[in-house]
């Protein structure tokens, strides 16, 4: 093979190992909310065969703090409700599914 083969070969490879996982073994992403702390940990999605493009771009920005939204938008089928709609995964309008994502306050 020539060079060039090798080194498409080898970007492409590295290309995909890197899209398989959502999030690194061990790190989550979390952000605080009116209802408690959310608290994403890509394994569960990694292992429900979701992957990072799945959602980022298509409907995440991939720029920190560059997408806000409500429960609202979510419920409407917007960000994590356009899977969450109870057919493709849990109900975010199931209010005995709150607790999945938020963790409550602690006093």
């Amino acid at each position: 093979m020539n060079r060039f083969t090798v080194g498409v070969a080898a970007v492409i490879t590295v290309f995909c190992a890197g899209s398989v996982q959502a999030i690194q073994p061990g790190k989550t992403v979390s952000w605080d909310t009116p209802m408690g702390k959310v608290v994403f940990d890509g394994k569960n999605h990694a292992d429900a065969k979701v992957g990072c493009l799945d959602c980022h771009s298509k409907i995440f920005k991939m720029k920190k703090g560059s997408t806000t939204f409500s429960m609202a938008d979510i419920n409407a089928g917007k960000f994590c409700g356009k899977c969450h709609n109870g057919k493709r995964a849990f109900a975010t309008n199931d209010p005995d599914n709150c607790a999945i994502c938020h963790q409550k306050n602690k006093k």
